[in-house]
């Protein structure tokens, strides 16, 4: 019998900024477009991606 099982992320901790200017982001997966107001994530990594104010505010709290 197969369960799913559930996962919560672990607390870590990024550095972030909105971008006031519509800018390119390298990421690993590739060149992606931030637009004004997009959160530019640099994670545990070093590795910078954008995210999208209401996916950032829902995922991430100021600490």
């Amino acid at each position: 019998m197969s369960y799913d099982k559930k996962y919560r992320k672990k607390p870590v901790i990024i550095e972030a900024y909105k971008t006031d200017k519509p800018v390119i982001v390298k990421t690993l997966e590739g060149t992606m477009k931030a637009s004004i107001g997009d959160y530019i994530i640099t994670g545990v990594n070093g590795e910078q991606y954008p995210c999208k104010p209401d996916i950032f505010e829902k995922t991430y709290e100021e600490i």
